[in-house]
């Protein structure tokens, strides 16, 4: 029976095959993830030393900023999606706007880790397998939070517009669980990564 027989009007419907289409698109990416993470697993449980000799530790000062950055720009686009929002004129819109400028300011300071590491020499062909992982973790991350950023940038017209009030809408909501997702990767990356 489909849920419009069931009673639910179409938005209704349509609002929780969006849904339910997020979750299983999400569901893919934390699968790609846990195998890259369970790459590094490996790659560093059969490593005689980690890092490797020679190596100076990855910073950790600025990774820990960016992960208090991504942190706030989630806590901040959760209250902007809140469906209590729609009572404040412009909430998305300045949530969406706060949001981007920290996602912005996330990829900045990931900037501002490679380039120093990549001057000092810390780069993919004289690393081994630990510069590899290493890049390959942090810069594909980068690009999910840029496609992140992309969503959040395409929703702002319809927020200014007021199309959008909060994360009732179906794109707000899959953009603000891409977001989040792209969060808590990073959570997990930072520990991974950068503290064991």
């Amino acid at each position: 029976m489909s849920v419009a027989a069931a009673g639910f009007p179409a938005t209704e419907e349509s609002r929780r095959t969006s849904f339910v289409g997020m979750v299983m698109a999400l569901a893919s990416w934390t699968m790609l993830f846990v195998a890259l993470f369970f790459s590094y697993a490996v790659l560093r449980l059969n490593a005689a030393t980690w890092p490797p000799d020679g190596l100076a530790p990855l910073p950790k000062a600025l990774p820990l900023l960016n992960t208090l950055v991504l942190l706030l720009s989630s806590c901040v686009l959760h209250r902007g999606t809140r469906p209590d929002a729609e009572e404040k004129p412009g909430a998305l819109r300045r949530a969406l706007l706060f949001t981007m400028l920290l996602g912005g300011l996330f990829l900045a300071l990931q900037l501002a880790v490679w380039i120093p590491l990549w001057q000092h020499g810390f780069r993919i062909d004289n690393t081994g397998t630990y510069g590899s992982i290493f890049y390959g973790l942090t810069v594909f991350h980068a690009l999910h939070v840029l496609a992140g950023l992309l969503a959040l940038a395409v929703l702002l017209p319809g927020a200014s517009a007021g199309r959008y009030a909060s994360g009732r809408s179906s794109a707000v909501r899959s953009s603000a669980m891409f977001w989040h997702f792209v969060d808590v990767v990073w959570v997990v990356m930072f520990v991974a990564v950068y503290l064991v």
